[in-house]
């Protein structure tokens, strides 16, 4: 009798937090820095928000849905500087935001063939070019530099958050050229990844790149005076 329905005492019911799209997207994000987008379907993501399927497509159509919600919401986590900072500044500032968000969330360098439409997304886009036009920088010099830019951030966060076990990719890259150093005889004294560190290299490389455009910025500005 003591394992009767009716002689136990009902458990008080935990109401479950309402589903919002802004807690989905939130779990999404959770579940994509654990397990990796390839894992991600709309049954586990479901049950892991403690509700079911039908119920989780009353408020995102697809996983495709849920992957574009998610990748925005990662870049809204890369801070927009502040009014009032040089050009260069804010670029570097921007750019080193947006791959912290990439590198916190390494699935998300893989997805940026998607398009990339979403509200946060845009806002630093927007930003950026805006910048790059306040510096002088018009038409397909435009182009050119905001792409340069958004393509070497890009690359550099795919290269470190795809090196899978970083301690063992540089031995086993050091042990490749030193056995072929007569071979690579720089790459063995220069470019093995054991020398390498990647927060320097990627500021230094990102100092380059604006080195080189800032003649075209400063021809640009002069253009727009003399206009």
């Amino acid at each position: 009798m003591s394992g009767s329905v009716w002689l136990r005492e009902e458990r008080p019911r935990r109401e479950s937090p309402p589903l919002t799209r802004e807690r989905i997207v939130g779990e999404a994000v959770a579940f994509l820095d654990e397990e990796g987008h390839e894992r991600l379907t709309m049954r586990r993501l479901a049950e892991r928000l403690g509700t079911g399927s039908t119920t989780l497509y009353w408020h995102v159509k697809t996983k495709d849905d849920v992957l574009d919600l998610a990748l925005d919401a990662i870049f809204g986590e890369a801070r927009i500087p502040p009014d009032g900072t040089g050009w260069r500044e804010a670029v570097t500032a921007l750019l080193g935001e947006w791959r912290a968000a990439m590198l916190r969330h390494p699935w998300s360098a893989a997805l940026l063939s998607r398009p990339l439409l979403g509200p946060n997304v845009l806002a630093r886009t927007e930003f950026m070019h805006a910048t790059l036009v306040a510096a002088g920088f018009r038409g397909p010099h435009l182009v050119a530099a905001a792409s340069g830019l958004s393509n070497y951030v890009i690359g550099a966060a795919l290269t470190q958050a795809g090196g899978g076990d970083e301690a063992a990719e540089r031995e086993a890259a050091d042990a490749l050229l030193r056995r072929e150093r007569d071979r690579y005889p720089s790459l063995a004294e220069h470019g093995h990844l054991s020398g390498s560190d990647w927060d320097a290299a990627f500021a230094q490389g990102l100092a380059y790149l604006l080195d080189g455009m800032a003649p075209h910025a400063a021809a640009g500005a002069g253009r727009r005076l003399r206009s």
